[in-house]
């Protein structure tokens, strides 16, 4: 992984990117619950009662991934100390994987975008290695950065949650 601990050059105003320790998964947590209602709340009826949007049964989920290191984590820090997005990576093990590894997870709150912390976080995690990544299809904003970052979509379609249609997308 690149750019660990340092401030990143790439974003405005000073953005950290750091690993995550299980110490984060109530700020991580908070952040995903976010930035779903924010990219995902078009699709439901209502988001304030929606469990896809919740806070809390993410916390639990993020204190376990993390202390079982379940994932590859980073997370991006504002100079004021507020987490701001974060990115999570995996080893591909199924033996019908496309890709040595998938970007799990790359989430960013609306009021960072286009600042650079969505790039600074996938070179984190990622860099340039190949991968793969499910998207929603109606998100034409991540298309575009996946795009920009080398990523294509391979012809796979699913669901999750609340998202009628995702893609799946490799580089």
């Amino acid at each position: 992984m690149a750019h660990l601990d340092a401030t990143h050059p790439d974003t405005d105003g000073g953005t950290t990117i750091r690993p995550a320790s299980p110490a984060d998964a109530e700020e991580i947590a908070r952040v995903h619950a976010a930035s779903w209602r924010e990219t995902y709340g078009r699709f439901v009826a209502d988001p304030d009662r929606s469990p896809w949007f919740a806070v809390e049964p993410r916390i639990g989920m993020w204190q376990t991934t993390l202390r079982e290191h379940v994932l590859t984590t980073v997370l991006a820090v504002d100079p004021v100390g507020d987490t701001v997005g974060f990115a999570a990576a995996r080893t591909s093990t199924e033996p019908e994987a496309v890709r040595p590894e998938e970007l799990s997870m790359l989430y960013v709150l609306a009021r960072e975008h286009g600042s650079g912390v969505g790039q600074a976080l996938l070179d984190a995690v990622l860099g340039d290695r190949p991968a793969s990544l499910w998207v929603a299809a109606d998100n034409p904003r991540a298309r575009a950065f996946y795009r920009r970052n080398g990523f294509e979509p391979d012809g796979a379609t699913s669901a999750f949650g609340p998202i009628p249609t995702t893609v799946r997308l490799v580089r």
